[in-house]
Formats: structure tokens, C-alpha cells, sequence
């Protein structure tokens, strides 16, 4: 929007009676969202202006109602328009380029008219160009400008001579101070109005709410235990920031738990939609065809032309959510305050749900001015706290001091820090998650040095609990056994219930002492602890877990192995031995066939070394004794080679039919 727009709007709008729509009720949201209710008198002719952050102009657009009573006084709504930086500049001709000297723009503006000047002198022209000039060594660059004067002079003129320097085209002024005025207006953080108008003859009364971003408020408890154990009291604190930048008198204010979904969509800024550049075919310029020759059958006519692409529009994707706040925010160490008593407070809050959320709202009108905080109370009830100590990590020795809170209160507890004091006194903090009505937490504030842990990880053993088998798999059911002792050591002179909690580990259940109770997590185990008692507490858990394993991959010794076990059944003992028998018979063949194989091998050897000795000697006179010698040898090698082979290819046969034996045994094998 141009200034001269925004002058003229500012203008209407001063002239305009204004109306005030003040803060009504505030509801608060623990994930960053706020809900306004404004209330008041539009008169005849009136325009309520309400400001917003313009970081908020999403949310308020998103979500704002306007009512009335009877007739219509609001016609619409009016707001501040956010026009994207890089959209205003496209309005103008010229640039203002970061760090780049005044003739650059000037050279933007050939053949405008600008006015120079020059002491007492004034020199009018048309812009021809503009450049800068390397200086020497001990002078910076020169700006220069070149002018068509009016007499036909061409003048070139050093801007660093000149005194002033002055568009004479009004337009050309307004259009600079335009362009100005959109980079201020991008660099400010200026808040944006948006104006609700009447265009009735009467008063209404006209309601207006809408949400916006706020910080969460934030809950902080006092938990205060007595020595009789059935009078703890649980006081609720709420922290509220005012950052709206206007005060918020005697307003009715509600703090919400629960955290609905909410998320940014982009309402405040105009969206421009890129667009697709599309022409009829008809319009395109055709291009010569280059044809290659024919090499044998008919050429394939060419595909036909594709159709033109439809514009798609693309859509502006959805902010990503809003990150979840903190569950809670640590306070710091109070002092020891002996004797704490519950706060003094005239009222806390009502409460009550809220859809699918929980309310506190609080009784009493508050004031809270801009950029100020507030502590309400919304909770003082009598609660629910059983003492007991808890023992969670095993590199420690010590459990922590703890307290088991049932909330009885038929209300909701938001999540927080919980400061408890013991007896009066100051005994340490805790964490809480929320806590909905009549569910149950546990909380810790300190470590007990009264007590001593120490945990002795026990044997582990292993067994199988049963073996069956089906179409030659054998599947082994066995359980591991681990016992881990707590020797657990009360210095104290008064009596303790100590919980100690084991991580839930998959596949693994406790065999001999049950927890009292179970999370998705840790089971929990409750020991009674007597004043100075030495107390051992033992957790057996087992796992049960199977293993299958084909039994043609078994050898004789791992059957021999498996069939000593006590679990299986005659029936199965049967099976396994006529298996094994079968295996066995077979590794016998399998070592006999290597053994002549080897022999073989050897004799063939032997029978190459013969040949060449004959061949050597044949033709050496005298030697034909010796040489008939290796013959009688060679001949005897040959007949026992043969021997051999025939025994080979016989074991060939019989493993044969003993692999098909063993292969009908295993597939029917079943117990």
C-alpha cells in the first residue's frame, strides 16, 4: 500500500467517532494460544479500531466472531493490508541496491530529468549514464553522471561536486519516496489495526473475540505433609504473562489444561499463486524436419504431438504445528521456612470441564497491567499423600524421599513444580505431569540418607522346558533364570515403605514376588521396612523362549547330545535313534569313500611315476628286466585301482539309499 493510501486511511479513520471494545475475559491455553472476549457500545456511524501484533494477524483472522444485539449493526471488517516486500517493488522502475553508490540508481533512470547543483550554479538535463570511476591510490572512486543539457550539451558532471541533486518529475519524487517508504514499512514492527464499522441508526452492543498467541501460562504447587499423614493440603499457583501491550482491568480469567491443536495458517499476507505460461499450438513457429533414409520394411509414422499441460495451481502448505511448551518450569530452592502454613487466600478458582479440556476460573475480577506478570490461585484442597521412599537406580545407594498423591480433589492438576514441606519445613521439590481426577502419582523431593541399598545381580541358569518336532524341525523351549538380591539396611529409629522399582524388560516375568503395581515401564515392588532393620529382598524373573534348528543340520554327537535329554518321550528317543543310526551309516560310508578316494589318488600317482620310468628305459640296452619289473607293478596297480573305483561307486549306491532312508525318517518325524 502506498503511503498516500495509508495517509488517506489514517485520515478516515481519525475523523471517524471511535468506539472502545475493552478486554472482557481472557482464557488462557497451556500450548501458546489465548482467547479474547471483547464487549462493548457500537454507536450510529462508529468504528472500533483494535490493534494486534502483526505477527498475531493469523491467528486473529483466523478465529475472530463479531455478535450483536438485534438488528445488524456491523456490516464488515477492515484491516491493515500486508502487501510482501518483494511484491511492492515490483511496482517500481528502478532498485536500491544494497551498498551500491546513488549513480547506479541514477543509471536506472536514463532519460529522466534531473537537477544538478553545482555551488551557484544549477545544470538541468536528461539522465544519459551513469558509472563510477577507479580513483588513484590515495583517492576513493568517482561518481559520475552524464546530462543532455537543454542546449544539446552533453556535460559530465562529478556527483562529488555537486550540492544537491533533484528529480524535476514529480512523479519520478513520489515514486522514490514510495519505494522508501516500503522498505521502512518492511523493517517495522509496528502494530496493525483492524476496524470493526457500524453502519446502523442505533447503538448494539457488540461482542468481539478471537485468539492470538500468548505465552503458557504456568502452575507451581506447595504440598504441605504433617506427621499424622491424613491432613496433607495442596495449594495451585498460576503464572500469567501479560504481553498484549494493553492493561487488563478487573477482566474475568480462565486457565485451560489440555492442549488442543492449533497451527499458523498464512491469512494476513496475499497469496499469489504461480501460474503457468500455456499457448495454443497453433501460435508456435514450426521447425524444419530432418527425415533419415528408409533401410528395408516402412517407416513408422511419428507419434502424435502431446496435448498441452493444464496450469496447475499450487498450494500454500499449512505451518508446520506449533512446538509444545515445557511441561514444567524449575523453581528455584526456596529457603527453609519453619513452620509453613497454607497461604491466606480469599478465593481460589471454579473448575470444571471444558469440552474435552479442564478449566480453572478464577472467582475474583483481575487486574494485570501490560508487560506485567500475575500468581492466581486456582487450588487449596485437602489431599491424599502417603510417605514412602523409592529406589529407582541401582548406581545409587540411597533411595529418594517420596510421596504417593491420590488426587481426590475431582479436579484435573495441571503439571508443574511442587515444592513440599515436611512438618513445616522446607523438604525439596519435585516434578509432576498432570494428574486427572481420582489418578494417582508418585513424586520424589530428596534423597533419604537413612537408608542403604546395594543390588548383587544372582546366578542365572537355563533349562529346557520342552522339545518338539515337526516335518524334521526341531523347536526347544527353554527358560532363563535370574535372580537379583536387594540387601536393603533402615539406620533410621522409625519404620519406612520402601518402593523399588525394576525395568520392565520384554519376555521376562516375575516368578516369585509380585509387584504391587505396574507401568508401561518399571514393575514396582513394596518391602516394609522396620526401624533399623537389615532386610534381603529377592526379584526372580524368567524368561521363556524357543529356538528351532532343522535336525538334518544335527551331527551324531549333537544327537547323541539331544537324545539324553529327560524331556523327550519315548516315542521321540525312537525316532532320533533310528536317525541317528542312519547318520551314523552314512559317515562311515562318507570316511570309507574318502579313504579309497585318497588311495586312489595315491596309486594313480604311483602309476604316472611307472610310466615315465618305463619310457625312460626302453630304449637303454640291459635294462629290459627292470623294465618288465615296473610293468608287473604297473599291471598290479591297475587291477587294484579298479577294485577300488567299483567299491566307490558301490558306497555311491548305498549312500544313496540311506540318504533317502534319512530323508523319509526326518520328514516324518513328529513328537
Amino acid at each position: 500500500m502506498h503511503i498516500r493510501t495509508l495517509t488517506a486511511l489514517f485520515l478516515v479513520v481519525s475523523l471517524t467517532p471511535a468506539a472502545e471494545l475493552p478486554v472482557r475475559t481472557v482464557v488462557l491455553y497451556k500450548h501458546g494460544i489465548g482467547f479474547f472476549e471483547r464487549g462493548g457500545t457500537l454507536n450510529a456511524g462508529e468504528s472500533v479500531r483494535l490493534e494486534f501484533k502483526a505477527d498475531d494477524m493469523n491467528d486473529v483472522l483466523k478465529s475472530l466472531t463479531i455478535n450483536e444485539g438485534g438488528g445488524s449493526a456491523v456490516k464488515g471488517l477492515r484491516y491493515d493490508s500486508s502487501i510482501p516486500l518483494e511484491e511492492k517493488l515490483k511496482e517500481f522502475p528502478f532498485q536500491l541496491e544494497d551498498g551500491k553508490p546513488l549513480v547506479v540508481l541514477l543509471d536506472q533512470l536514463k532519460g529522466s530529468r534531473l537537477e544538478v547543483e553545482l555551488g551557484s550554479q544549477k545544470i538541468a538535463g536528461a539522465i544519459v549514464s551513469g558509472r563510477t570511476i577507479a580513483g588513484d591510490k590515495d583517492h576513493q572512486e568517482k561518481q559520475q553522471i552524464t546530462l543532455l543539457l537543454d542546449t544539446g550539451d552533453i556535460r559530465i558532471i562529478d556527483l562529488a561536486a555537486a550540492t544537491s541533486v533533484r528529480f524535476t518529475d514529480a512523479k519520478l519524487q513520489l515514486q522514490f519516496r514510495d519505494l522508501l517508504a516500503a522498505l521502512t514499512g518492511a523493517r517495522s514492527l509496528d502494530k496493525r489495526s483492524l476496524y470493526i464499522d457500524s453502519t446502523d441508526s442505533k447503538a448494539r452492543e457488540v461482542r468481539a473475540t478471537y485468539i492470538t498467541r500468548m505465552p503458557a501460562w504456568k502452575s507451581s504447587y506447595r504440598l504441605l505433609l504433617d506427621a499424622a499423614l491424613n491432613q496433607s493440603q495442596l495449594e495451585g499457583w498460576a503464572i500469567v504473562d501479560n504481553t498484549t501491550g494493553e492493561d487488563w482491568t478487573n477482566i474475568k480469567i480462565s486457565l485451560v489444561s489440555g492442549r488442543p491443536i492449533s497451527f499458523i495458517s498464512q491469512l494476513y499476507e496475499p497469496k499469489y499463486i504461480a501460474r503457468k505460461e500455456a499457448d495454443l499450438p497453433e501460435n508456435e513457429a514450426v521447425a524444419p524436419k530432418l527425415y533419415g533414409g528408409v533401410i528395408g520394411g516402412l517407416a513408422s509414422a511419428p507419434p502424435p504431438p502431446a496435448p498441452m499441460a493444464m496450469a496447475k495451481r499450487s498450494a500454500m502448505a499449512v505451518d508446520k504445528a506449533d512446538a509444545q511448551m515445557q511441561r514444567a518450569e524449575q523453581f528455584a530452592a526456596l529457603q527453609r521456612a519453619p513452620g509453613v502454613v497454607m497461604s491466606n487466600l480469599a478465593a481460589t478458582a471454579a473448575s470444571g470441564e471444558l469440552a474435552d479440556l479442564f478449566e480453572y476460573s478464577i472467582r475474583n475480577a483481575v487486574t494485570v497491567k501490560k508487560n506485567e506478570s500475575a500468581m492466581l490461585p486456582f487450588l487449596q484442597e485437602k489431599i491424599t499423600a502417603r510417605k514412602l521412599i523409592i529406589y529407582s537406580d541401582n548406581s545409587r545407594p540411597n533411595p529418594l524421599n517420596a510421596a504417593e498423591i491420590i488426587n481426590g480433589t475431582g479436579k484435573t492438576l495441571d503439571g508443574g513444580p511442587i515444592t513440599v514441606y515436611d512438618g513445616g519445613a522446607y523438604a525439596g521439590e519435585a516434578l509432576v505431569e498432570t494428574i486427572k481426577a481420582n489418578d494417582k502419582r508418585l513424586i520424589s523431593y530428596g534423597v533419604d540418607l537413612g537408608t542403604r541399598i546395594t543390588v548383587k545381580p544372582g546366578s542365572s541358569t537355563s533349562n529346557e522346558r520342552h522339545i518338539t518336532a515337526h516335518r524334521g524341525v526341531v523347536t526347544t523351549k527353554s527358560a532363563l533364570v535370574e535372580k537379583t538380591v536387594y540387601t536393603i539396611k533402615n539406620v533410621d529409629a522409625k519404620a519406612k515403605t520402601l518402593l523399588i522399582e525394576r525395568p520392565i524388560r520384554p519376555n521376562y516375568h516375575v516368578l516369585d514376588a509380585k509387584p504391587v503395581e505396574t507401568t508401561a515401564e518399571v514393575n514396582r515392588f513394596e518391602v516394609k521396612l522396620a526401624a533399623g532393620a537389615l532386610v534381603e529382598f529377592t526379584v526372580t524373573e524368567e524368561n521363556v523362549y524357543d529356538s528351532s534348528t532343522t535336525i538334518s543340520s544335527y551331527t551324531p554327537d549333537r544327537l547323541n547330545v539331544l537324545l539324553q535329554n529327560k524331556v523327550l518321550s519315548e516315542n521321540a528317543k525312537r525316532q532320533l535313534q533310528g536317525i541317528l543310526t542312519v547318520k551314523n551309516k552314512i559317515v562311515a560310508l562318507d570316511a570309507e569313500s574318502k579313504q579309497l578316494e585318497s588311495e586312489v589318488a595315491s596309486s594313480t600317482r604311483e602309476e604316472e611315476r611307472l610310466r615315465q620310468n618305463i619310457a625312460s628305459l626302453s630304449n637303454v640296452s640291459g635294462q629290459q628286466q627292470i623294465v618288465q619289473q615296473y610293468a608287473s607293478k604297473l599291471s598290479a596297480s591297475e587291477t587294484l585301482i579298479g577294485s577300488k573305483t567299483d567299491r566307490i561307486a558301490q558306497i555311491g549306491t548305498e549312500r544313496a539309499a540311506l540318504q533317502t532312508d534319512l530323508d523319509n525318517r526326518i520328514a516324518a518325524l513328529e513328537f
